[in-house]
């Protein structure tokens, strides 16, 4: 017995995936994927203004920390005050590498440890959901995106990442310094940071556009 099988014509999978919830959207629907781009100064600057008229001081800490520090944002989320509050440094959680800050940085890291009454042992950015010693990295993401989004930015296009490369993309393009680059993002092979940087399309494109024709 030979069946046939017919397709409806009327048949549409994404009103059929709203009427049927088992069939799910893919989880990268709508979103950027592959590397999030930095920020751009002017846009560092938008956002960053924003939380100092806001008077955010846990924010502006935790921002300014995020451009300065170049830490992932697992590591960055694991600070402790005594990580940040000695001198112009801040040392990496669990690892002996450290990193200059600015004096702005460091001044709004102070006043966020002053205004939170914290403690040489506490973690410098402590959560406010009860058993959570500190805020989570999906935390920091829904940070990044309202921040991102406070500037008119599509919080689809950015991540943590954006925040890690924001400065040393930022070094790089005034110094074309890479190796320096690689020891401040704390990579152990050159072209590591090549990759994550993008500078070999980026730098093509540069090329490219300043060529005359």
């Amino acid at each position: 017995m030979n069946t046939e099988l017919t397709l409806d014509p009327q048949f549409n999978p994404q009103t059929e995936t709203k009427r049927n919830p088992a069939i799910k959207e893919p989880w990268n629907k709508g979103k950027m994927m592959g590397q999030k781009p930095p920020l751009k100064l002017k846009e560092v600057w938008e956002i960053r203004i924003r939380l100092q008229l806001g008077k955010r001081l846990r924010e502006l800490a935790l921002f300014n920390l995020a451009i300065d520090s170049k830490l992932r944002g697992c590591d960055l989320v694991m600070l402790k005050v005594r990580d940040a509050a000695h001198g112009d440094q801040v040392s990496k959680p669990h690892q002996p590498a450290q990193f200059e800050i600015t004096d702005q940085t460091r001044t709004s890291v102070l006043e966020w440890i002053k205004n939170a009454k914290l403690k040489s042992e506490d973690f410098l950015f402590p959560s406010r959901i009860h058993g959570s010693l500190h805020i989570t990295t999906r935390q920091y993401a829904r940070i990044v995106e309202k921040w991102v989004g406070s500037i008119s930015l599509n919080p689809a296009d950015y991540g943590t990442h954006s925040f890690r490369r924001t400065k040393a993309s930022l070094i790089y393009r005034r110094t074309k310094n890479l190796r320096a680059v690689q020891l401040l993002l704390g990579h152990t092979k050159l072209k590591s940071t090549v990759r994550y940087l993008g500078i070999e399309v980026d730098d093509t494109l540069e090329m490219a556009e300043q060529a005359e024709v």
